[in-house]
């Protein structure tokens, strides 16, 4: 195993370390709250020599994502960083990105999309381009926003997938919360990730390639279907580098943390940072002999439906957590909730499921919210009947 140094950071430095060990060719970027320190940091190790890396300071996201897309089509390691309403105005540019397989790295600090206008976290901003063509990595902590960020190189750049990843880490609560965080030798990082060599390169003249053409009816479809072909290859290619991770830096990473889940007769589903308080009062639960467990999902894109059907086929009551909204939906649900119930449709399974929307904007979530999550799950695995569908925690009446 490895050497690492223990250091105070928040979320977002834990980032710009993990860059600077990277060292990426090219970092389009634009600031926006509460992102800013991740490409702030970063562009201070690029103006004191610390790393090779071409830091572009753009006039907007979009124009972040478009640098991007084409340092990335010219066969750079390419990286930047964005939250909410910058990741909004790069919406054309992801669906460009993902769809011309480009393998860029983007750290997400999780903030509310406007309006009315708010600063702080939930989780519509990623869940708004969840399909987008995007892997998608969600941390609980700065640690795991750090380890996240090194691996999504390894896993945008492999061979059989070559598609792009976000890594999300919640705004405020893990971004500027300082934790103990473990950063490895960059020598011992650099190994890991390797060099990147490009298949293709706009710059290689002796092998002309054509990026961005324009598709008719004639192969578009037969595009978008290899799209979906190369995210079927992901979640093992995702589970292999989590493994080679921990086998080297001591920290293992899966599809998602099973906690207390070997006998449990009901679960919560979470993701980020409400993990720990959901940790906390499953544990407490427990004490008190109540067989719940919980599941906190580090990835969300591809969607791991086999994998949580099986985790789940014993349990009789399921609450989904979910910091956000997908207005229209079937009672204003949730897209965890809504990816979770056909995974379990789909296995044949029986469970009741129930979601939960809480903290949007930043409310905060208290252990008595969970508790209360618990004690609805008990009724539901009691008698097999859902009362309400989806429910608001922590929301005034």
């Amino acid at each position: 195993m490895v050497m690492a140094t223990k250091v105070a950071l928040d979320g977002a430095h834990a980032v710009s370390e993990a860059m600077r060990q990277i060292d990426p060719d090219v970092v389009a970027a634009y600031p926006i709250t509460p992102q800013t320190a991740v490409v702030q940091r970063f562009s201070q190790f690029v103006a004191d020599g610390r790393v090779n890396t071409e830091f572009v300071a753009v006039e907007s996201e979009h124009a972040a994502m478009s640098a991007c897309v084409g340092a990335a089509a010219a066969g750079g390691r390419v990286m930047t960083a964005t939250a909410a309403n910058g990741l909004a105005l790069m919406w054309e540019m992801l669906y460009i990105a993902a769809s011309m397989r480009l393998p860029i790295v983007m750290p997400v600090v999780n903030r509310a999309l406007s309006g009315p206008l708010n600063i702080h976290c939930d989780h519509s901003d990623s869940m708004g381009a969840r399909d987008a063509g995007w892997i998608q990595l969600y941390s609980e902590t700065a640690q795991e926003a750090y380890d996240n960020t090194i691996q999504a190189i390894r896993i945008a750049e492999h061979a059989d997938l070559k598609l792009p990843v976000m890594v999300m880490q919640d705004g405020f609560i893990t971004g500027h919360g300082v934790e103990r965080v473990e950063v490895a030798d960059d020598k011992d990082v650099r190994e890991f990730i390797g060099k990147y060599a490009p298949e293709h390169s706009l710059l290689d003249i002796d092998n002309p390639k054509t990026f961005g053409a324009w598709d008719m009816y004639d192969y578009y479809f037969e595009h978008k279907r290899q799209q979906t072909d190369a995210f079927s290859k992901a979640m093992p290619i995702i589970t292999a580098v989590g493994k080679e991770f921990g086998s080297r830096f001591g920290r293992n990473y899966g599809i998602f943390d099973a906690f207390e889940m070997d006998d449990a007769e009901m679960a919560i589903i979470v993701l980020s940072s409400t993990a720990g308080t959901c940790r906390t009062v499953v544990r407490d639960m427990r004490k008190q002999g109540v067989k719940i467990g919980m599941l906190k999902l580090r990835v969300f894109r591809p969607f791991p439906a086999a994998e949580l059907a099986r985790a789940l086929s014993r349990v009789r009551a399921v609450a989904v957590l979910d910091r956000s909204i997908s207005f229209g939906a079937h009672e204003g649900a949730g897209p965890i909730f809504m990816e979770l119930c056909s995974a379990l449709f789909a296995a044949g399974s029986d469970a009741k499921v129930v979601d939960y929307i809480f903290g949007l904007g930043g409310r905060d979530i208290f252990p008595q919210h969970i508790e209360q999550v618990v004690h609805d799950l008990k009724e539901i695995a009691s008698s097999g009947k859902v009362k309400s569908q989806v429910s608001y925690l922590g929301l005034r009446e």
